[in-house]
């Protein structure tokens, strides 16, 4: 019997990246896998980007679970309480996992700005779609895991502490959501449900990979670019790691604490796509960064 079989799952924000390694990795688990996301076929969200949740909700079932692709703007308050109303019907108020994935800030990051030379606009949308959509998504989520007393709520990030990313608005987006699951976890705890923070290291996801100009049967060569590509790591990685967090039965211990891919490569027998373990930490100590 596969670890998540019976399981069910939401990941917002599955679209691509780190969410579609996440929802194809807990499908593989065996778990039901509602992938959520703004780019569906024939529309897609403001990025333009190709990936669609069908596509996603499909690598799902393929890799062994149920996929279910549901439109859903995170920003929108109705349409996440519609979606969790219809989890609620459709599975008995069943859930067990909630993968706060929403960004949405690829091209609201204005690298090299003090915030004050930036756009304001950009800065404060940001936040809107990366930290206020986790408060909105969770905040219906957490009704039915405090119900069946049970439950783990993933926020992924960048980095497992607060310093600073580069850029102040970056920097605000992913260090609060990391405050988030660390206070949703002091909420949560008395009801027997779990909250932590988990971040990917250089992740060779569809965007990055198009940035470079390779595929990712020939990503070596943009370490001929960037140096530090050579320890990138794909979704499948980030995507095992949730899988093993859902499935260990000692997960409460970790409650309201960040974790990264290649830490917790440490503790469960995973390994990335190709069968590696990178690991961005001993490396970013090693080069100094």
């Amino acid at each position: 019997m596969k670890p998540l079989q019976g399981k069910v799952a939401v990941v917002a924000g599955g679209t691509r990246g780190a969410g579609r390694g996440i929802a194809v990795m807990l499908g593989e688990a065996g778990a039901t896998v509602y992938v959520t996301g703004r780019s569906v076929r024939g529309q897609p969200s403001d990025l333009g980007r190709a990936e669609t949740i069908e596509e996603t909700a499909e690598m799902v079932t393929a890799a062994g679970g149920e996929g279910i692709a549901v439109r859903v703007d995170h920003t929108q308050e109705q349409e996440v309480r519609a979606l969790f109303e219809r989890i609620g019907e459709e599975r008995d108020g069943q859930l067990d996992l909630l993968v706060n994935d929403i960004w949405g800030g690829e091209s609201l990051t204005e690298w090299g700005k003090a915030f004050w030379e930036g756009s304001l606009e950009k800065g404060l949308l940001m936040q809107k779609r990366a930290i206020h959509t986790h408060l909105i998504t969770s905040h219906y989520a957490a009704p039915l895991m405090v119900k069946q007393k049970s439950g783990l709520i993933i926020e992924i990030t960048d980095g497992v502490d607060y310093r600073y990313r580069g850029n102040l608005y970056y920097s605000l987006a992913k260090t609060s959501v990391i405050h988030l699951a660390q206070a949703m976890a002091e909420e949560l705890r008395p009801h027997g449900v779990t909250a932590l923070a988990l971040t990917p290291g250089f992740l060779r996801s569809e965007e990055m990979l198009e940035h470079f100009g390779v595929t990712e049967e020939t990503w070596r060569e943009a370490a001929k670019k960037d140096p530090h590509f050579i320890m990138s790591e794909t979704p499948t990685y980030i995507g095992r790691a949730v899988a093993a967090l859902a499935s260990d039965p000692a997960i409460a211990s970790k409650s309201g604490k960040a974790f990264s891919t290649w830490g917790l490569s440490e503790e469960y027998p995973f390994t990335d796509k190709d069968g590696s373990r990178p690991h961005w930490g001993n490396y970013a100590k090693e080069q100094g960064l």
